[in-house]
């Protein structure tokens, strides 16, 4: 009797630890609801409409909806820092340049977040160089004429554009001065299209933009490209030689599209995004759309993001104490 007692006593024992255990072990599977996607820019930029894109096919690809949230200001620190500190559960994700990772660290000394330590890399999207452009009045087809013309006016120091200070476009232009040697005034817009009516219209005889930004005035001979940053000629403008094909391999800069988490995300949940947003840009109406914004359609996975920001960053932050670009 007691042998039979002991062994209900046991049997009742495990059936309600088991019963205890089960609801913890049975998570829902990822995603169980919605996704939130930060955009550290106002609405309407490249980036927020390209996120918005592959927002709706992402969410397609994970059976769950995503909603897009701006949270623009500080150059992208603002939305950055938000994710930053977000639960490492996959659903708050960041989509941003790599501004974020690269030139905000590199300028200034208070961020809300650490570029390599807050965060997970998903994947980069695209990519896209900066282009190197001329007013055509100005006799300058290519880096040597442009040399030879800062040169030939001595202390005047023709003026290049760019759409703000501390931005990839500025550390584009004084990478290129130190490894010419020459001295022009950075002339800082706020934004590429006052950048751009400036120097079509002969305020500034030189500019640095995007390729997406340049691309329809050159090919209504607007503007002059001279040399793209890229390390690799443009798909867009591919009869335009880079800065390495010019004699300047130091001035291989480009902008690309990353989607990251907080740092601590499971490997589950990592790779089902990474599986995901693979898809995504490989999808032809997406490739259409990073086209249309001037982005080279190129999937990099997350060990490839995180190389590259571990190889830029510390470049930048050189960059930026020589030039002495700082924004605090």
């Amino acid at each position: 009797m007691k042998t039979a007692l002991l062994t209900l006593g046991l049997g009742a024992t495990l059936a309600g630890a088991l019963a205890l255990a089960a609801p913890a072990d049975a998570q829902p599977a990822y995603p169980s609801r919605p996704i939130t996607l930060v955009v550290p820019f106002p609405p309407g930029g490249a980036t927020d409409a390209l996120g918005r894109v592959i927002a709706q096919k992402l969410g397609q690809q994970l059976g769950q909806t995503i909603v897009v949230e701006n949270r623009a200001g500080a150059g992208t620190a603002i939305g950055a820092g938000y994710v930053a500190k977000a639960a490492p559960d996959g659903y708050t994700l960041l989509v941003t340049s790599g501004t974020t990772f690269t030139v905000n660290p590199a300028i200034q000394s208070k961020l809300p977040y650490d570029p390599v330590q807050s965060f997970e890399p998903i994947g980069i999207a695209g990519r896209t160089g900066l282009a190197l452009l001329a007013n055509p009045q100005v006799p300058v087809k290519d880096l040597k004429e442009l040399i030879a013309y800062v040169k030939a006016r001595g202390a005047e120091r023709p003026a290049y554009g760019s759409y703000g200070a501390g931005t990839t476009a500025h550390f584009v232009g004084e990478a290129f001065l130190a490894a010419a040697g020459i001295q022009m005034t950075h002339v800082p817009y706020k934004g590429s299209s006052p950048a751009m009516t400036d120097l079509i219209g002969g305020q500034i005889p030189f500019s640095i933009d995007t390729v997406a930004a340049a691309l329809p005035q050159s090919k209504q001979g607007k503007v002059r490209v001279l040399a793209i940053s890229a390390p690799g000629r443009s798909a867009f403008l591919p009869d335009v030689p880079t800065f390495a094909e010019q004699g300047y391999p130091s001035v291989a800069m480009d902008t690309w599209l990353m989607f990251a988490a907080p740092r601590g995300l499971s490997a589950d949940v990592k790779n089902r995004l990474e599986a995901a947003l693979r898809n995504v840009v490989e999808a032809p109406d997406v490739r259409k759309s990073l086209e249309a914004q001037g982005f080279e359609p190129a999937f990099s996975d997350s060990a490839a993001g995180e190389a590259l920001i571990r190889k830029e960053l510390p470049l930048m932050r050189e960059l930026a104490q020589r030039a002495n670009i700082k924004l605090d």
